[in-house]
């Protein structure tokens, strides 16, 4: 499984969404990318592959930074995936 995070303008937490393939994940990002380069703010619904029912639509002008983390099925460590454990790491 593999997780989508976005972040948004003063949002404290990303908001995430789940896809079941790696080639879903990337073509989601690379849609939200696509949405930021623009310039144009436009409404952009995600929808999650692991609840079907989670739904969320977003302006892109307010996208900020996005980005995709695998979900292994193994014992997880305690760490999270992405740029915030890397700081959280740093820091201590």
């Amino acid at each position: 499984m593999f997780t989508i995070d976005v972040m948004l303008k003063l949002a404290p937490l990303p908001l995430s969404v789940q896809r079941k393939t790696e080639e879903d994940a990337s073509a989601l990002y690379g849609q939200i990318h696509e949405a930021m380069k623009s310039g144009t703010p436009q409404l952009l619904e995600l929808t999650c592959d692991r609840q079907p029912e989670k739904k969320i639509c977003v302006l892109t002008s307010e996208v900020c930074a996005v980005q995709i983390s695998e979900k292994s099925g193994g014992a997880t460590s305690g760490k999270q995936p992405g740029f915030f454990a890397a700081l959280t790491q740093t820091e201590a």
